[in-house]
């Protein structure tokens, strides 16, 4: 009807909320089609705050989700200045708020959560759902420096203003499972996960779903985790969307070498890298300890020729060819759920660290994990071999090495 009556403001309106329900629901081709054209009209007839809202979900949140973290960080900046020229106070923390969350993706963590510090004191005028949305990007800078205590109480602070507007279907944007486990909280990490994924749809499911992959390793479930990982993958390709593709590429490559497919692993391992470096999105402090134990285990099994031919061969595939060969099953998964050779990398790190006599705060410390983890771990390693103490898990690790 607008179009038909050639009405341009109410059609540009109209578009930034297309473009603001496509955000929601984890499309952003779609909000940039909206996007583009409320902004294009909104220049036209002048109004300055229609054309920015477009380009806040239309462009920059877009962008951002695409993994384009320059372009969309660039227009947060560019909207944010125009904002304070107008004194338009909402175009100040919801710019703010998403470029923490961009800062944090391309690992400038400073600088990231100056601006989630930022848009919380704007937010503080403002009150109840925003201020929850400026809690939510703070606790993702500070996981991603990885300052875990700092994260939990901002991703609880961001649950608990959040809660209170029941029946809204917001973004993904509160990072709390990931900064439970980090936090050693498994159990809870795979409620706040499900959450996610049973609330969330397109590259927000994705996000989820990645988050969900990550959890079910850590609670010994390698074939959810598979399963969660490759679904991740499914929806980037169909939102073009590849802001977690490397993290769940890694996830895969990790289960691969765990099951002895070390090939299969390090050409993951390799893709994943190159869509680092295509993208610019950083893998998180607080994922790096099990990130490089897993490649050196690859390395080690492999010699350097082959695990290195097979790096490059997952570097040379574009984001969609390594997704397509993430997606087929490679290989039989041969690493058994019980017994000795069904321990993961990082589990036999824990033993052998409980074999020298460490405890789990100290084990903790040197895996630079926490306590809490070390204890999930051990859990894991005494169903795996059905003993019940550490005496004798220090018994069973002497006789296998």
């Amino acid at each position: 009807m607008a179009r038909a009556s050639g009405d341009k403001w109410r059609l540009s309106q109209i578009l930034w909320w297309q473009a603001h329900a496509a955000i929601v629901n984890g499309d952003p081709r779609a909000a940039i089609k909206a996007g583009v054209e409320g902004r294009d009209l909104a220049n036209e007839i002048g109004d300055r705050f229609v054309s920015r809202m477009c380009r806040f979900w239309g462009l920059g949140t877009a962008q951002m989700m695409r993994g384009d973290l320059a372009q969309a960080a660039a227009q947060f900046h560019e909207i944010m200045a125009e904002a304070e020229a107008d004194h338009d106070l909402l175009m100040r923390v919801g710019p703010l708020c998403h470029l923490g969350h961009a800062l944090a993706w391309m690992g400038d963590t400073e600088a990231a959560q100056a601006a989630a510090t930022a848009a919380l004191g704007v937010a503080s005028e403002l009150g109840g759902l925003i201020e929850g949305l400026a809690d939510a990007p703070l606790a993702f800078a500070q996981l991603a420096a990885g300052d875990v205590a700092a994260a939990v109480k901002s991703s609880e602070m961001a649950a608990l203003r959040l809660s209170a507007m029941r029946g809204l279907r917001v973004m993904n944007v509160n990072p709390i499972a990931d900064v439970m486990l980090a936090h050693g909280e498994v159990a809870a990490a795979r409620r706040w996960a499900d959450e996610a994924v049973a609330a969330t749809a397109g590259c927000n499911l994705a996000m989820a779903l990645s988050t969900r992959a990550r959890v079910a390793i850590a609670q010994g479930e390698s074939e959810q985790a598979e399963r969660d990982a490759r679904e991740a993958l499914a929806v980037a390709v169909t939102v073009d969307a590849h802001q977690i593709t490397p993290d769940a590429l890694e996830c895969l490559a990790g289960l691969a070498g765990d099951a002895g497919s070390y090939r299969e692993a390090a050409r993951l391992y390799g893709a994943a890298d190159a869509v680092r470096q295509s993208t610019g999105v950083v893998r998180f402090k607080t994922n790096n300890y099990a990130y490089t134990t897993a490649v050196d285990a690859v390395r080690k099994a492999l010699d350097h020729s082959d695990f290195e031919s097979a790096w490059v061969e997952g570097a040379a595939l574009s984001a969609l060819e390594a997704i397509a060969y993430a997606r087929r099953g490679h290989g039989d998964r041969k690493r058994p759920t019980t017994g000795w050779g069904a321990l993961t990398p990082t589990e036999r790190d824990v033993v052998r660290l409980v074999s020298e006599g460490l405890a789990n705060n100290d084990i903790a410390t040197r895996l630079f994990i926490s306590p809490r983890t070390v204890q999930s771990h051990l859990t894991h390693v005494y169903n795996k071999l059905g003993i019940s103490s550490r005496v004798q898990l220090v018994q069973e690790a002497a006789r296998h090495n």
